[in-house]
Formats: structure tokens, sequence, C-alpha cells
């Protein structure tokens, strides 16, 4: 049986295009061996112009048995819920992998169908995917399923009562009477990061202040010399490297340190959830993901791209672990060795830095600006958990793992783990299950604390591994 696919590539001009440009030449060539048919262009669709062109080309076509969204490298999900809701054929998603050899994370690929995932769940649109190398073996027998699959496997959930502790007493009341301080709106297109500040309210007792990202950078600019200074000092004997990165992008970022201490001195707040991007690169002209590293390890956690959800999630578990904590997107697995990668710019904790190694200062991959950690995780025994609302429905996501001494998967702070069920098992689960990108972890075994917790907030568990 042959088969005609609407294929349309998304790429971001911020990651590696000439790789990217590469990755996909390669996706079309496994197509064509696979024999199926495509409509569009062949070319990577990096803005709306490009991709609603390229959509209406293929919606010409009225014998198409799928259109197939092939995230070359990480994008919002914006673009994939408008060709899906405009699409009259089944959607699939196929993200592809890349080498871990130490370098920045070239594509992200990954990443970008978790949230492509979420966004089309949450949207209560149907979808298929796919994360495989085009070279990979059997990937004809791959590509065909994605026509004829409807991909529809459930996981059960489950909702046991456990005797309280201590620990989770404090949690769930550290909960009921803690305040979050949003800085910013959450990107376009980051469905993920959404958040109704009643709702939350309602399940958990959080109070939620909001804070305009103008009102932040005037603060950092206000902030004095002494102060950023200090700071500096204080980084410099933990991090090497802080010479060699621009001086006054420097000063900027340990000045906007200053801004978020003063708003969670005054707020009394207990965690953050920031927008940290573009407008930090942008509009101030440093990155701030150092700045949430070093408030992460002073005991506030701090999520990027103004995740509300998450932050919550790394409050609860730093209450559960008494130690710093970290929320980080999954952005690679690896079936033939099951394993995968968790990363973020650069706003792990210090305490989380393998003794083997030593932390670094460094810039922004893409937005070549400091200051961000770059460090592999140290191995141990961790727990993840996302408080989530994949397909409309609260629930908490949990799972052990295992970070494993690995040389560095990519620039910034990352970690190469072994989870607790295979990967390929996993990684279904968080595809059909549409589940958020970021993932909150804490070192040691939370896993019961964490059910205690959710049968408190009265919300059914979903363990992943």
């Amino acid at each position: 049986m042959a088969f005609k696919f609407g294929v349309i590539a998304l790429a971001r001009t911020t990651f590696d295009m000439e790789f990217a440009e590469e990755m996909k030449n390669k996706v079309f060539a496994a197509v064509d061996r696979a024999n199926i048919v495509t409509v569009g262009p062949r070319t990577l669709a990096c803005d709306t112009e490009q991709v609603e062109a390229a959509l209406t080309e293929i919606n010409a076509q009225s014998d198409i048995d799928l259109l197939l969204i092939v995230q070359i490298t990480f994008t919002d999900a914006s673009m994939t819920i408008e060709m899906a809701e405009q699409s009259d054929v089944p959607v699939a998603i196929w993200g592809v992998p890349e080498p871990r050899v130490g370098g920045r994370l070239r594509l992200n690929s990954y990443c970008g169908i978790n949230l492509a995932a979420h966004a089309l769940g949450k949207a209560g649109l149907d979808y298929r995917w796919l994360f495989s190398s085009p070279d990979a073996a059997g990937i004809k027998d791959k590509l065909t399923r994605l026509a004829i699959s409807s991909n529809e496997s459930q996981m059960s959930l489950e909702q046991v009562a456990y005797k309280a502790d201590i620990t989770v007493d404090r949690a769930v009341k550290k909960l009921s009477r803690a305040t979050v301080s949003v800085i910013g709106e959450h990107p376009i297109g980051f469905d993920t990061c959404e958040f109704d500040a009643n709702e939350l309210h309602e399940l958990t007792g959080i109070s939620i202040d909001q804070v305009k990202l103008e009102d932040v950078f005037e603060r950092a600019r206000s902030a004095s010399s002494e102060r950023a200074n200090a700071h500096h000092i204080e980084a410099a004997n933990s991090l090497i490297g802080l010479d060699d990165v621009d001086q006054e992008q420097l000063d900027r970022s340990f000045r906007l340190l200053c801004a978020l201490e003063d708003i969670v001195d005054e707020n009394k707040a207990d965690s953050i959830a920031v927008r940290c991007w573009p407008e930090t690169f942008v509009d101030y002209g440093c990155a701030a993901c150092g700045p949430m590293a070093m408030m992460n390890q002073a005991g506030v956690p701090s999520a990027c791209e103004a995740d509300v959800y998450g932050s919550v999630t790394t409050l609860i578990l730093q209450e559960l672990a008494d130690e710093p904590v970290w929320m980080a997107d999954l952005v690679d697995v690896d079936e033939s060795d099951n394993t995968a990668v968790l990363w973020h710019c650069g706003l792990a904790p210090l305490s989380m830095c393998d003794a083997e190694a030593q932390a670094e200062a460094t810039i922004h991959t893409n937005r070549k600006m400091p200051l961000l950690h770059q460090f592999p995780l140290k191995p141990g025994r961790i727990t993840l958990a996302r408080l989530s609302k994949a397909k409309n429905e609260k629930k908490l996501m949990i799972a052990g793992a295992e970070v494993l001494r690995a040389p560095m998967a990519f620039t910034g702070t990352s970690g190469v783990i072994r989870l607790d069920k295979e990967v390929a098992e996993v990684c279904t689960t968080i595809m059909d299950e549409g589940l958020e990108h970021h993932y909150s972890l804490a070192y040691g075994n939370h896993l019961d604390s964490l059910r205690q917790v959710a049968n408190r907030l009265r919300i059914p568990v979903l363990q992943i591994a």
C-alpha cells in the first residue's frame, strides 16, 4: 500500500541551521526510501509565513493520508497547533535525536515534540508520534505505522492513601501558605506553562504575585555596584571562567540576581517563575540562567519560561528533599543503551555538580550571553515530578531514575539518566499522555512521599518510571 504524506519540517534559526538542514535532508531521504509520496516544500519552515504557505500547498491535495510535522529543531507549539487544527487528516509529529558530543545542544528536537504533544493533548487534538533517527533500522516500518496506527494506548492512574509523615505534613503546609512570584508572561506557544491562579489556589492554597519584567529590569539597573560585586566574588569561589565572558553582561547578571532577591524579600515569595527569554537578552542584556541557578541554590526554587506549575513542583520536592532542586527538559532518549538526558541552559544549583567535574561560567549557546552554570550532574538516585494539567486533567507525574556518571551530553547543565522503566516505555507514556516538557528533580527517593502529597491534594498519580 502506497501512502501520501503532507510533510512540514519545522526549525528555529537560533539552533544549528547547517546541521538542521543536513538532518532535514536525511528525513526526506528516509521518507523516499519508504516509498511514501510527499506533498509540501522540502525546505525548513522557520516562521509562520513559511508554515502557512506549506500548509496551503498540502491542503490543496485531497488524497493525503497523514500530515507529518517534523520537529527538526525545538520550536514552540503554536505552529503545530495551528496546523493540526486546520488538518482534515491524522497528524503525526517526528523528532530526531542528535549525538551527545559534549558541545551545544544543536537541535533539541525531542523537547520540541514533547512540548507539541502536550499542547495537542491539551487542545483535545489527536496525534501520533515518532522519535527516531532517519537512518535507524526499521524506519520504513515506523513511518508506515504512523499512517495506520490509532495510537490509543492508555495508562491507568492510581491514587493510594498512605499514612502521613512529618515530611509530607511539612510539604502540604508549605504549599497552603506559599507565594509564587511570577515575573512576566510565559512565551507564546508554551501551553505547558499556562496556569490559572484561582484554580491553583483552590488546589494547593498557593498565592500568585505578578511582577512585570520591566520592573525587574529597572530594579536590576539600579542595584548597587557593591552588592553586584559581592555576588561576583562569591561566584568566583565556585565557578571557573568568569573572566572569560563579557564583563558588562556578567555584571548585569549579578544585578539581575539582586533584583530577584529583592522581589522574593518584598513579596515574601517562596518560589519564582521567570520569563527568562527573549527579553532578558534583547531588552536587558544578559542571561537569567545563572541568577536563577543561584536562587535555586539559596533555597528559592526558580522555574524558567514562567512555568508556575513547574515552580510549584520544585517547591514540593524541595520540602521533601530538604535540599536544592532543579527543573529541566528531557531532551534525548536512547533505546540502545536505555538512557535519557535531562538538560537546561544553565540553571542547576551548584550542589548538583559532579564532584569529579569543575563548574564553569559560560554563555548561552544560542544567545551568546552570560551567565550560565555549566557542569554534569553528580551520579546518584533522583526523583522526577511534575504537577501536571496534561489533557486538561490534574495529576502528579512521578518517576524514579539514576543519574549516571558520564561525559557532558550537551553544554549547560545536564545529566545522563537511567529511568526505572525501559526508556522506550517511558517515552511512549510521555508522548501518549501529552505531558509537559519540564520535569522537576531532586536527589533521593521521594516517590512514596509524593504519593502522599497527591493524596492530600486529591489528585491522581501517574508514575511513568
